[in-house]
């Protein structure tokens, strides 16, 4: 059993918890939400909240790996940030350069693999080559995938996935009537984690409540855990009461459980 000391935000107790090795979730992903507030917080520049923002992946990126996660998938930058002002933007895109320039080494340490999912070719050249060399790097890895999500959105992903459809009806190869949840799940950015391609945990933090068109096919029936920490104070304690909660949940999938079903 892992264990860990958690504080309770009302009463300020400290009790122990332990969590159930048998029930870690196979795949979390996280919207990494409140850098800047992290930042204003403490009277300093959007982008230092950024840059701990950074530091706090490489914790808890080891941290999951270590509990037995499969697959951490990580909100990083979303089709709708490119509204932000520029300086925060190109500071965001040197941000992969410097977070791959100095953590690889420790990803291949700890046996983790680097996915990347978005629309990556268009992002700046140089963002572009540390996130391809990131994934080359670490393609012998076989323990946890770190999947990032860069220049991601949700619903562009349902629309990219169903012109790929729409495509193979208009060349004959495909029915229309033939196409399954199978197939568009396939055919999304998760397609090829299979098995693991549905998020079971899905955390947001800094307190926010919306999904903000992250994995929206995926997250059907993952079960939602919203933090009031910001993103940069997440660490690993906050992963592992994280993961408490969920495994105080019983996912039934539109279904009974068993003792629902005797009543």
């Amino acid at each position: 059993m892992f264990s860990f000391l958690n504080k309770d935000q009302a009463t300020g107790e400290v009790t122990e918890r332990q969590l159930d090795e048998q029930n870690i979730p196979a795949h979390i992903a996280i919207i990494m939400d409140g850098n800047g507030r992290w930042a204003q917080q403490r009277h300093l520049p959007r982008i230092a909240g950024h840059k701990q923002g950074m530091n706090t992946v490489k914790t808890v990126a080891k941290a999951a790996s270590h509990l037995g996660v499969k697959v951490l998938t990580l909100y990083a930058f979303s089709t709708e940030n490119w509204k932000r002002p520029s300086t925060e933007v190109n500071y965001l895109m040197k941000l992969p350069v410097d977070f791959f320039g100095t953590f690889v080494p420790d990803l291949v340490k700890n046996n983790i693999r680097v996915k990347v999912m978005g629309y990556t070719d268009q992002l700046p050249a140089a963002t572009q080559k540390a996130v391809h060399d990131a994934i080359a790097d670490t393609a012998d890895c076989t323990g946890m995938v770190l999947n990032f999500a860069l220049n991601y959105g949700g619903r562009a992903e349902l629309v990219t996935a169903t012109q790929r459809l729409a495509e193979q009806v208009q060349a004959g190869q495909l029915a229309a009537t033939d196409i399954t949840e199978d197939m568009i799940g396939r055919q999304l950015m998760t397609g090829d984690l299979a098995d693991l391609a549905d998020p079971d945990l899905l955390i947001r933090t800094s307190g926010e409540e919306r999904l903000s068109n992250f994995m929206l096919w995926q997250v059907a029936y993952s079960e939602f855990v919203f933090m009031q920490e910001h993103w940069p104070d997440f660490d690993q304690t906050t992963l592992e009461r994280a993961i408490y909660t969920y495994q105080q949940r019983h996912r039934r999938f539109g279904g009974l459980t068993p003792a629902a079903d005797k009543k």
